[in-house]
């Protein structure tokens, strides 16, 4: 692929070579926050030709007909696609594709399909976070631990608004904002070679992010970001199991037990990390595979390669309002008609394995929002150098929170040919919500011990 370099990304990237633990931004830097930059990081002016336009604030527009804990509409339901792009006029569009996108129009030409949507830029946080992650810019940096490079003073915001290296760009999505406190009812899917559809899961969520507790600060923070309890409703031959995580940034301290119903027992994960199954998708994903990316930055050197504008899936509202998950799942890949694609500025970042440690799919590249610092894209090869994965999220417009926060994710295997969805809303009738604070009771052993029915 070739990366179309801004001249602001040159710059980073030569600096990340020449200083691989880099501090925090200069004052004169993190100045543009919220000026030439949005308060993310993001360029805020459009690109030349108009088609990225500026960004204004970020939709936060909250539907009146929106009940907490029912489901959102589609705020663009009345735009219509600009063009598509078909393995027939693929030539045109293949620079602002990732790999993994350029191998399904080569696999499935008469099915796979991109509409490609008016950009709307419709990132947005609340104004605490804007200003944790202006104090963030000079206050945080890499520091090293037994868990490799983590971040140090930073706490409720993007940790790294103007990053100097990969890592810190990773570092970026692992801690994008997506609420606090959060319920949630969903389903997973596997999608057999043959197209045969498998419900994994189904359950429920309560999730946290006490990175993002907005009384708090770094000199106080744990360094717990990520708290989740996963409950199985079903199917039948799961009702029952549960899974506990607490993600910390010092990756040694982070901690996961699962619940089995038949012995009635909670266990500890010995290795809940990397390239182990997870038992929340019924072992189809690994650890590192959830949300695009979710493992420990140690096991790899992270490059920040550069930014390019790329099309990738952004405000799929829709995807999560279809009526039943048949009418989303396709046989070999996600149904067109129901993902919405659009033009966006991406951070690319590159991963390869780091020496002493060991990985099935040694080499990746993931694709980073610059307005979220999500990955919406990513791509993973194997130890011959073919590509085994590619990976995609389904970001979402949430006016309430407000936030446009990744609902769905999954992956392609290209090597079996069978394709996984975890969190799909649709067909329920409630959505990812944010609930008021849990009692850290919730999120410990002893809650799925007295939840243990079977």
């Amino acid at each position: 692929m070739t990366i179309q370099f801004t001249l602001k990304a040159l710059c980073l990237t030569l600096l990340a070579a020449a200083a691989p633990m880099a501090l925090a931004a200069s004052a004169e830097q993190a100045a543009a926050l919220g000026k030439t930059l949005t308060p993310f990081g993001a360029e805020k002016a459009g690109n030349a030709d108009g088609s990225i336009p500026a960004w204004d604030g970020g939709y936060t527009k909250v539907d009146p007909a929106y009940k907490p804990g029912g489901k959102r509409g589609d705020p663009f339901a009345a735009d219509k696609p600009l063009y598509s792009i078909t393995a027939q006029n693929l030539a045109k569009y293949v620079d602002k594709l990732s790999d993994g996108t350029k191998e399904l129009f080569k696999r499935f030409p008469d099915t796979y399909r991109i509409d490609v949507y008016p950009t709307r830029r419709t990132a947005a946080a609340p104004q605490w976070v804007y200003d944790n992650t202006f104090k963030n810019a000079t206050r945080a940096k890499l520091v090293d631990s037994s868990a490799g490079l983590i971040p140090d003073g930073a706490y409720g915001g993007i940790p790294f608004p103007i990053p100097q290296n990969g890592t810190e760009a990773i570092w970026n999505h692992l801690l994008n904002w997506r609420g606090t406190s959060v319920a949630a009812h969903f389903r997973h899917y596997l999608m057999t070679a043959d197209g045969n559809q498998v419900m994994t899961s189904d359950g429920l969520l309560t999730q946290e992010m006490p990175y993002y507790f907005e009384e708090g600060g770094p000199e106080n923070y744990s360094g717990d970001y990520w708290q989740v309890h996963f409950v199985n409703l079903g199917p039948a031959i799961r009702a029952g199991e549960q899974i506990l995580g607490r993600e910390n940034i010092n990756g040694d301290k982070s901690q996961a037990h699962v619940y089995l119903a038949g012995q009635r027992r909670v266990r500890t994960l010995p290795n809940a990390c990397c390239d182990t199954p997870t038992p929340s998708t019924a072992g189809v994903m690994s650890f590192d595979e959830l949300s695009v990316w979710g493992g420990r930055t140690d096991r790899f050197d992270w490059k920040l390669v550069g930014k390019q504008e790329m099309y990738v899936p952004y405000n799929t509202n829709k995807a999560q309002n279809a009526a039943q998950p048949q009418d989303l799942l396709g046989k070999h890949h996600l149904n067109p008609d129901y993902v919405r694609w659009e033009l966006h500025r991406v951070w690319v970042v590159e991963s390869t394995l780091a020496a002493g440690k060991r990985h099935q799919l040694p080499k990746g590249r993931y694709y980073l929002d610059e307005d979220t610092w999500q990955a919406l894209l990513g791509d993973r090869w194997d130890a011959s150098g073919q590509l085994a994965k590619t990976l995609w999220s389904l970001p979402s417009v949430l006016p309430d929170l407000p936030g446009l926060v990744q609902l769905s994710a999954g992956f392609y295997d290209l090597t079996s040919g069978a394709w996984f969805v975890q969190n799909l809303y649709a067909g329920l009738p409630e959505q990812y919500h944010a609930v008021d604070r849990y009692k850290a009771s919730e999120f410990s052993p002893a809650a799925m011990a007295g939840r243990g029915v079977r």
